[in-house]
């Protein structure tokens, strides 16, 4: 058991004060955020031209697949760790490995090196995720904490859609490697500028790492990436091999939930779900927020190239009006958060707007104009800046700074995995829409759609329109949960210091019998 730390004399929820030089601390954490933000939007746009240098187009799948499956299951590792031997070594450790893996990439010489090197960035990325809310929660206290939530909301704006612009860019003046070989200057600066300024109290922790925690869930997280990539596409939903994976799925959950409830140090602390109502219920926001960011950035430059005509360059600017809005939304929200200490109505609120504004670009068609669109995505922006960073703020708060490196990964996870999850359904939903309408040919992408007929195009054009209209009904329906959700959330007040209190107001340390640790880990 790790050893426990003496307290500042404040009080035993003392933590210490926010530091004068905070934002500049958190700009080194944002960078490198944004650096793992920007990788997978960049390398999207690169890789017809890789395909082309490299080959394996059977495999170009495996290439986002890979990234995004491996950075699911080192999250909650890359968390739990960061709780038991210190979050500062461990975060520039992760910000290192993705490093030395986009250094591999830039250099891969076949498809398959590039997929095998792709899971090395993928091992440093779920550092960087989980580590970055775990330093922002353990440096700024709850009630400060909605003054910063600009500048998450900014790099999530600018990896959104800087990456297709930059992927472009890049891939049209220098050679495809420079996709990866940018992130080693990027990369550098967030290293040595952490290891600067980043100052956390250092402790010698003894701990027990929970290896059959991380095998289980690494079992399951694994099956639910690949039922969520090859269901609907590669094997039929109801197939031997999606059904195995679910049963793989469900056994592996039991098992993990029944190990974490008997060692003593769990991977995933089942207490993070169990202690307060709140966090599970912002785990429900930040799925949806998940499938939203997702679906709309995947499928809505989509429907503008393909039915509105636009280039992919502009395609990019065209997401400006849901993007501007989540930055300035939340930055208001994070201030009045701070200055009153209430949270409850923006969740709430953008729920609503989420419904609104994805009921309404469900309602499009061929005819429908670039403004009417971007008027529809400016509510959908408006929906995502007051419950994306509302919620996470909420998770913090609903957790002891003892576990919020694993409650922080569990934040991250549940996002990429609402991620993976929508874009796998909705992929099935748009493929159902659209087959019936595929031209001889195959998929006529938005240059050849030119030179097909006027009614093979029509036909075409009417198909992507529903299967677009399916995505954004759904994903509708999936924020109409997020809003129950944001209902039954207790708003317990945010303290300027210290972990939250209880629901019932008793301190962390007469819950659990253990005096409670001091922070900075």
């Amino acid at each position: 058991m790790p050893t426990t730390a003496s307290l500042p004399s404040a009080g035993p929820t003392a933590v210490p004060a926010v530091p004068k030089n905070v934002r500049w601390v958190l700009l080194g954490v944002m960078l490198a955020m944004l650096l793992s933000m920007l990788d997978n939007m960049v390398v999207s746009t690169a890789m017809p031209t890789i395909v082309g240098d490299l080959g394996g187009l059977e495999h170009i799948s495996w290439v986002v697949t890979a990234y995004t499956l491996v950075t699911a299951v080192t999250t909650p590792i890359w968390g739990k760790c960061g709780d038991l031997f210190g979050r500062k070594s461990l975060y520039l450790a992760s910000i290192a490995v993705f490093i030395a893996g986009s250094a591999l990439c830039g250099a891969a010489q076949s498809m398959g090196e590039l997929i095998a090197f792709r899971v090395v960035q993928g091992i440093g990325a779920g550092g960087i995720g989980a580590g970055a809310f775990a330093l922002i929660g353990a440096l700024v206290p709850p009630r400060e904490r909605g003054k910063y939530q600009g500048m998450t909301a900014s790099v999530m704006a600018i990896g959104t859609i800087g990456g297709p612009l930059l992927g472009g860019f890049v891939t049209g003046h220098f050679d495809w490697r420079w996709a990866f070989y940018i992130n080693l200057p990027l990369g550098l600066a967030a290293l040595v500028w952490l290891g600067l300024k980043l100052h956390l109290p250092a402790q010698r922790i003894r701990a027990k790492i929970d290896w059959a925690g991380i095998a289980l869930l690494t079992l399951s997280i694994t099956a639910i990436v690949l039922a969520a990539t090859w269901a609907g596409s590669t094997y039929a939903w109801g197939s031997w091999q999606i059904l195995s994976l679910g049963a793989v799925v469900a056994v592996g959950v039991a098992l993990f939930v029944f190990v974490e409830k008997r060692v003593d140090e769990p991977l995933l602390p089942l207490s993070v779900f169990t202690g307060h109502r709140n966090y599970p219920l912002a785990m429900v926001m930040i799925l949806a927020a998940g499938v939203v960011l997702f679906g709309a950035g995947l499928y809505l430059p989509l429907y503008q190239q393909t039915v509105q005509g636009a280039s992919a360059t502009n395609s990019g600017l065209l997401m400006l009006p849901m993007m501007i809005p989540v930055v300035i939304v939340s930055t208001l929200a994070g201030k009045v958060m701070s200055a009153t200490g209430k949270y409850k109505v923006f969740p709430v609120v953008g729920t609503l707007f989420l419904v609104a504004g994805l009921g309404l670009l469900a309602t499009m068609d061929v005819h429908t104009s670039y403004l009417l669109t971007g008027l529809y995505m400016v509510l959908v922006g408006i929906g995502l800046g007051f419950t994306m960073q509302m919620a996470g703020t909420i998770a913090q708060n609903s957790v002891s700074l003892r576990d919020m490196g694993a409650a922080m990964s569990s934040v991250n996870l549940f996002r990429s995995l609402g991620g993976s999850l929508g874009v796998a359904v909705f992929g099935s939903l748009f493929t159902r829409a659209v087959r019936p309408a595929l031209p001889a040919g195959g998929d006529p992408g938005p240059d050849a759609l030119r030179h097909l007929p006027a009614g093979a195009k029509d036909a075409y054009l009417t198909a992507v329109t529903d299967g677009t209209g399916h995505i954004f009904l759904t994903a509708a329906l999936v924020c109409a949960l997020a809003f129950a959700a944001a209902l039954f959330v207790i708003e317990v007040p945010l303290k300027k210091a210290g972990p939250p209190a209880p629901a019932d107001g008793r301190e962390p340390s007469e819950i659990s019998g253990k005096a409670p640790v001091a922070p900075g880990r």
